[in-house]
């Protein structure tokens, strides 16, 4: 477990390019892992951008991979999550065909495998892929057939993935029970769940409640970006009103944990009502640490990495993930992200065991298929 000793202590290490790759002499890379929280238009290659832009006349800032990989991380360094949402438009530019969302989901899924991922779920808004004249339903399929086809190649190489599409509905374009209905429509054949995304401030879960109320109806689950740029309201409005089974992010249900002091000495915490509640309920946090910076979703808590509420969170028994939310825009991956948090806190493999374990169960798959997914991940961690 975490060497901290004090529940109430965030850690004030600094993450910085030297990032650890092994743990107890174990290739971070060769751990078993889940991603919940991984958008499709957050994850492209910065050459398969400028191809496909290239392709479609569409100007791009940087004409080499390696520049236009630093431009993203560098103007996603906003400390805002709306400065953030911006780089997307040079993403989503390059995925309005058939042809583009294919293969940018195949390579997606392959990058996952190439990290040591064995499930991963791709959230992404169809209805931001529609410019060209491509029906939200064909590019569904589109997205599909490129999982399937990275999917394949991988067991072809001897390995094992599986993948699923989460369908994104924008919380500030109102359409979300027409995404609900696609989301439907397509559950038999890829699409394993439901989220919310966009600007989180301003537009709360209840706004789509209809949608939400329909897809519980369904048996569809559903995830809901809460707690990164909104507080407890938001958290509590996708509890509520979104029906939702884990929360995107969820890192400011620390504003629902009280430090208890006497004589200004911390004594301890006391969770609050909501925070009790998901912690008890062990609803899954998707936390992404190097985004969650990048966005100033912990802001109130520090502006370093390992001041990130993680930790505490971790220490007082919540269900944490560990995710990259975006790959391209802090360019990262899940094993750099467990680098920053084993350089940060101390972890050892038996929490990132924990980590894996927890986002297993919180996968969006059926009761056997999630049983054998942490029996994978704990034959891959080298328990029997």
């Amino acid at each position: 477990m975490s060497s901290a000793d004090d529940l109430t202590a965030e850690s004030s290490a600094d993450a910085s390019d030297e990032v650890s790759t092994t743990v107890e002499g174990t290739p971070l890379v060769d751990l078993p892992k889940v991603a919940l929280h991984d958008h499709l238009d957050g994850g492209l290659r910065p050459a398969t951008i400028i191809e496909l832009a290239r392709e479609r006349g569409i100007d791009v800032p940087v004409d080499d991979a390696d520049g236009l990989g630093s431009w993203f991380r560098a103007q996603s360094d906003s400390g805002s999550l709306v400065e953030y949402l911006k780089t997307f438009d040079l993403t989503i530019a390059v995925m309005q065909t058939e042809e583009g969302l294919r293969r940018v989901a195949r390579e997606f899924v392959e990058d996952l495998a190439a990290d040591g991922v064995l499930y991963g779920e791709l959230r992404w808004a169809p209805e931001q892929h529609l410019s060209l004249g491509l029906s939200a339903d064909a590019a569904v399929e589109a997205v599909q057939a490129g999982i399937d086809e990275a999917v394949a190649a991988v067991e072809a190489r001897g390995g094992w993935i599986r993948a699923g599409q989460l369908v994104s509905a924008m919380r500030h374009l109102d359409n979300g029970v027409a995404m609900a209905e696609l989301a439907l429509r397509h559950r038999d054949s890829g699409v394993h769940g439901f989220d919310i995304a966009g600007p989180e401030d301003g537009f709360p879960p209840s706004r789509m409640k209809p949608a939400f109320d329909l897809l519980l109806g369904e048996g569809m689950p559903i995830t809901v970006h809460a707690g990164e740029a909104a507080g407890i309201d938001s958290i509590r409005s996708a509890l509520v009103d979104g029906h939702a089974l884990r929360l995107g992010h969820g890192v400011r249900i620390r504003e629902d944990i009280e430090v208890v002091s006497d004589d200004g000495e911390a004594m301890g915490v006391r969770l609050g009502r909501l925070a009790q509640w998901v912690r008890d309920r062990r609803v899954p946090l998707e936390v992404s640490p190097s985004s969650n910076l990048q966005t100033g979703a912990f802001a109130a808590w520090g502006s370093e990495f390992g001041e990130h509420p993680i930790d505490t969170l971790y220490q007082l028994g919540f269900a944490v993930t560990v995710n990259t939310d975006n790959r391209l825009m802090s360019g990262t991956s899940i094993t750099r992200e467990l680098g920053l948090l084993v350089d940060a806190f101390g972890y050892d493999l038996d929490d990132l065991l924990t980590f894996q374990l927890n986002a297993a169960e919180g996968a969006f798959l059926p009761l056997e298929e999630r049983i054998e997914l942490q029996a994978r991940i704990e034959d891959g961690f080298g328990l029997d």
